[in-house]
Order: structure tokens, then sequence, then C-alpha cells
């Protein structure tokens, strides 16, 4: 199964692209589901793929009421009224939760290809980014060895003088950990790929910018990056010609920080209808591999290792290092992220750090006092 996750500008017909590839992939006879918001009322003729619309207010008050009933006895203690659920309306949030739970609902089903409209390029990173720092939040709130320790609470309680958490709480815990657990998995999945969608324009070079620095943070192949709403070049009209030259000084940008480009022409009309839809069809390829962060062994010339961390576009004044235990705080950007350090080195200590074109380079010296001794 692919998944592929359409983003970029706001404006740019990200819902067009998707829908008009989803609709061509299903015409030509794959099993095709389209995940959108915004596709619900389009007529899509026969033939057209299946179609799963996020929906998250009734998806909050069903995780609520959920919750809820699981919470009855503490709640009873605490002397709450629960709620019904005509008075429950959706949080801020509510939308990322729903999609997130549509994209592992999507990948359990059977489908040759999901697409996926997620929102513009900088919420869909944070969207995507949000599994791991849930569960990274729940592991340090509310780690999971402590339940081992569950049939001593009572005299623990007593000895402390506090209540410690009940087990509903762990297994409330435990459940939202299988969720993001399952939600990760089709995000770092090798068959996932995110497509940006722009229109040349001064935002676009910035949105590819974007997109390619946290992707690369996050380890998450960009599938492709597609200039919708492409001007002719040859109209004899001057203020025609002059907007088409300067969306094409723009497409010449794109091309040199991505020269696989595919070009979607402009219509000259909003999309009407499935035949419009499929001309803005993208096709579909095979699933392109992130960039691997790989650890290279100089041990014997230099007495290091070093990691190297693909970040193209980083520059030296936007990055940030910090070692905490087992994990790398690495900051590039506008974006952070924890990184589990590989086994071989938690044993290390960091000497040092540089930047070369784009590639990351963390240098690890053994720590003498963990690393195992050779015989003389």
């Amino acid at each position: 199964m692919r998944i592929i996750l359409v983003t970029g500008t706001g404006g740019a017909g990200r819902t067009s692209v998707a829908v008009g590839t989803a609709l061509a992939e299903a015409r030509a006879g794959r099993r095709v589901l389209l995940v959108s918001g915004e596709a619900g009322d389009l007529d899509l003729g026969p033939g057209g793929p299946e179609v799963l619309v996020p929906d998250p207010a009734t998806d909050f008050r069903r995780e609520f009421l959920a919750f809820q009933a699981r919470s009855t006895t503490a709640l009873d203690l605490l002397g709450a009224v629960p709620f019904e659920d005509a008075e429950l309306t959706e949080l801020p949030g509510s939308g990322q939760v729903a999609m997130l739970r549509a994209i592992r609902d999507a990948a359990a089903g059977d489908w040759d290809l999901v697409l996926v409209e997620l929102p513009p390029v900088r919420e869909a990173l944070a969207l995507l980014a949000l599994p791991a720092q849930l569960r990274r939040y729940l592991r340090r709130l509310l780690p999971p060895e402590r339940q081992a320790a569950r049939a001593l609470r009572p005299m623990l309680a007593q000895l402390a003088g506090v209540p410690l958490p009940a087990q509903w709480l762990y297994e409330t815990t435990a459940r939202w950990e299988a969720e993001l657990a399952a939600v990760q998995d089709v995000v770092d999945s090798p068959h996932t790929a995110v497509r940006l969608v722009v229109e040349p324009g001064p935002a676009a070079e910035d949105a590819l910018r974007t997109a390619r620095l946290g992707l690369a943070l996050q380890g998450i192949a960009l599938d492709g990056v597609v200039a919708s709403r492409v001007l002719p070049a040859d109209s004899p009209d001057p203020w025609f010609a002059g907007l088409a030259a300067e969306q094409h000084r723009h497409l010449a940008a794109l091309r040199e920080l991505r020269p696989e480009l595919h070009e979607l022409p402009h219509l000259g009309r909003a999309p009407r209808g499935a035949e419009d839809l499929v001309l803005l069809a993208v096709p579909v390829g095979e699933p392109t591999a992130p960039a691997e962060w790989t650890v290279e062994d100089r041990r014997e010339p230099d007495g290091i290792l070093v990691w190297h961390v693909p970040l193209p576009g980083a520059v030296k004044d936007a990055l940030s290092l910090v070692r905490r235990g087992d994990e790398l705080l690495l900051g590039v950007g506008p974006f952070r992220r924890a990184v589990p350090l590989p086994a071989v080195l938690r044993r290390c200590t960091v000497t040092g750090a540089g930047l070369v074109e784009g590639d990351l380079r963390i240098r690890f010296a053994p720590d003498p006092g963990l690393w195992p001794r050779t015989a003389p």
C-alpha cells in the first residue's frame, strides 16, 4: 500500500491535485481511498475513489464520552457532574486528532493507494510530528514500568501520605500509547511520503525549503513537488506575458531546489467536475526513500564515531544540539525533535558537530567507562 500525504501552500490547489490524482488512479483500476475534509461534496462520478471525510466534532464527542465512562469511579469521588452528548462541543486541536485517526484507519484498510489531504505545510509538519511528541510526554509523565508496582500502591500510598495514580489512568495511558504508536508506524513507514503543492510565486521557494528541512528532521520522504496553475509563456498580451515571466522565474528557482519538478497547467478557471480534476492528476511512481541517518566508524584513524544527519537547507546559526541521557535534542530553524541515540552512541560522549552542505556531522568519542575493553 502506498500512502501519499498531500500538503502545500494555502490556495495552491492541493485539494484539486489530491482529488485529481485519486480519481485518475481509481479509473486506472487501482483500489484508492481519498482522505479529505474538502472532497466530501464533490461528485467524482462512476469509477472514482472511496472518500473518507474526517469528522472532528463526532470524533471528539465519541472519545470524550468513552473517556468519561471509563473514569466514572474517579469522577464520582470528585463529585463531578458528567457531560451529555448534546452539550459537548469540540476543542481546539480536535481536527488534528481526527486527521491522525483517519490516517491510521486508512492504513488498516485493503487499498492499493491512499491519498491524504493535509493542511498547509507548517501545520502538516506539526501534525506529522505530533504522535512521537505525545508518546514521549506520556512515557516521561507515566512510565510504563510503574505499572509493575501496582500491587505495592496501597502500601506506598500510606507511606507517602498521598494517593498514587489509579489503575484506570495507566490503562487509559496504555490505550493512548497504542493508538499513537499505530499512527506513528504509518508516518514512519517506507511506503509513506509527502507531496508538496505550490503555486509559482514568492512563497513557493520558502515552502519547499521548509518542507525539505522539516521532513528530513522527521525522517519522512518528500515524494514530489508539484507546481500548480502554471501559465503559458508565449502569450501575445504584454500584461499576461509579464505574469507568466514572473512565474517562470520562480519555477527556475524551484528547480534549483528540486530538479524533479512536476508542472500542472492553469485551466483558465476553477475545476468544474471530474473531467477537469483528472487533468490535474500527478502520476504515482515508486516510493522515495528518505535519506538515512548513518553512523560512520572512524575509531581506527581518529578515535571517534560520526553520526550523519541529513538536513538539506539547514544553516549553522539556526542549529542547536543538546545531549540529554539517551536522547539528542535537535533544533533546526523552527523545528525541534528529541531523537533517540543509536545504541552504539549511547556509550559515547558528544565531542563536537559540523554542518557541511546540508549534512550535520555529530562527533562522538567512546566513553572508556562504558565501552567494551579489547583484549591486550
